[in-house]
């Protein structure tokens, strides 16, 4: 039996045809962008002026996208959120206590938010036209009976060594963690996403021709309370791939894109062997994962949200960096995804 991988490429003209056709049969596609914090960072470089050169190279590609798709954008926000949150607790006082995480992410919405809407709004400038671009500060329902509340998993913050962790954590409440022969460090919980509060609104904007940027970084988690279901914030931490992906489903969008690092999807990747993944369907998607072939906590999550948003009829799915989506979007480049 050939491998998958290869045995993927005999439905390349197949999938060519469909993706052809699906493009005449509707004047605009509507496409939901997920892109990853780190695609924010070039080199690793953290400071605000690298982080908008990135995100000057985004509005240039959207804006060159927006005449033939109706865009959505999401994204993460690891490293921001991160040193955030390293700001808020180095800088805290009895006067001035840090942030809490939820609260945080907040931040880290309006703060990549301001610099994806700029970057936009400029590269529109620079073509002589404008388009409308609003970014959304959007709260994501979690359900506090979720399993990963017990097993907090996700590394956030500084490092400590493990008496300062844990003191922290007597006075704090936190749980913490050992993290990988580096240090200590605070873990919260990653819960999966439920609901979108504020989805009426980015339809709304959407039908009226916004370029829409929401549910950024996974979103702010929040809860729904038993009696009067009031929307409360917990500290957690929503992966940006799955909260993009009930965002794609929330608003009908025909293609969802996780827009990372790397221009493909591989087998054994960082390896020697490493094998870019083209085209390739849901089923043999599954099957890969099933063998072990992604990392959770880096690629597993993009697959798994491709995989659960492609597995319907008429939708494709895309594993690609930035360099490479127009390209993927016309089906020549990246991990083309379908049912």
């Amino acid at each position: 039996m050939m491998p998958l991988f290869i045995h993927s490429l005999y439905t390349a003209t197949h999938l060519n045809a469909s993706i052809l056709c699906y493009n005449k049969t509707m004047s605009k596609k509507r496409i939901v962008l997920a892109l990853g914090g780190n695609a924010l960072q070039k080199n690793g470089e953290v400071t605000a002026e690298a982080q908008k050169k990135v995100a000057n190279i985004v509005g240039a590609i959207v804006a060159a996208l927006a005449n033939k798709y109706e865009i959505v954008i999401a994204h993460g926000n690891g490293p921001q959120v991160g040193n955030i949150m390293l700001h808020e607790e180095n800088a805290s006082t009895d006067k001035a206590p840090a942030m809490p995480l939820e609260t945080a992410v907040a931040m880290s919405q309006g703060q990549i938010g301001y610099w994806l809407t700029q970057a936009i709004h400029n590269a529109f400038a620079k073509k002589g036209t404008s388009r409308k671009v609003a970014t959304i500060i959007s709260q994501v329902v979690v359900d506090l009976n979720d399993p990963a509340f017990k097993n907090p998993t996700k590394p956030i913050g500084q490092f400590y060594n493990e008496k300062q962790a844990k003191a922290l954590a007597k006075v704090n409440g936190w749980t913490v963690k050992e993290d990988a022969g580096r240090g200590w460090r605070r873990v919260v919980a990653s819960p999966k996403p439920i609901d979108i509060v504020e989805k009426r609104t980015i339809r709304e904007l959407i039908k009226e021709g916004v370029i829409v940027i929401a549910a950024g970084g996974g979103g702010i988690p929040v809860y729904r309370t038993k009696v009067l279901k009031r929307l409360r914030g917990v500290d957690a931490v929503i992966d940006k791939d799955y909260a993009a992906e009930r965002l794609a489903e929330e608003v009908k969008a025909d293609i969802f894109v996780s827009v990372t690092a790397v221009p493909n999807a591989y087998i054994n990747f960082g390896q020697p062997n490493a094998t870019a993944i083209h085209k390739i369907t849901t089923k043999e998607l599954t099957k890969l994962i099933d063998k072990g072939y992604f990392k959770p906590g880096s690629m597993l999550p993009k697959i798994e949200a491709t995989i659960k948003f492609a597995n319907k009829p008429g939708r494709l799915g895309i594993i690609t960096d930035i360099n490479h989506l127009a390209e993927a979007l016309s089906g020549k480049a990246g991990t083309i995804i379908t049912h």
